[in-house]
């Protein structure tokens, strides 16, 4: 019998970032749903709960800390990776104290995701 798909949220106003991982965490066997902006991920995960939500730090609409927080009201337990081609020491330690599980620079790396989603998901 095999294990069911573990479901991705990627949240990220860049059409090229939404498309380039959602092509490399379903060839990786993941049920990837994608969203533009911080509010319409917010409205996906009413109605469809994830394992895993990938999302961006500048989006218009909704920003990632924005959305963060609003997660952490609604979904507490909700895994995350912040991800950001502006990374900064501030919004890194926003992230983590709002339940960020890791914050990854863009471009991500395969590797580098992988290895994060492995600690996530307790698998070797």
């Amino acid at each position: 019998m095999s294990k069911p798909l573990k479901r991705i949220l990627v949240v990220d106003d860049e059409e090229n970032t939404r498309l380039a991982l959602t092509r490399l965490l379903a060839g990786e066997g993941y049920d990837v749903k994608t969203a533009a902006n911080g509010s319409e991920a917010l409205n996906q995960l009413r109605s469809q709960p994830v394992e895993l939500i990938i999302t961006d730090l500048n989006m218009p609409v909704m920003n990632g800390l924005a959305f963060l927080r609003e997660l952490h009201r609604e979904q507490p337990a909700s895994n995350v990776i912040m991800i950001t081609a502006y990374g900064e020491v501030e919004s890194y330690l926003e992230a983590l104290n709002l339940g960020a599980f890791e914050y990854l620079n863009k471009p991500v790396r395969l590797d580098d995701l992988k290895k994060v989603m492995c600690k996530i998901f307790h698998e070797s």
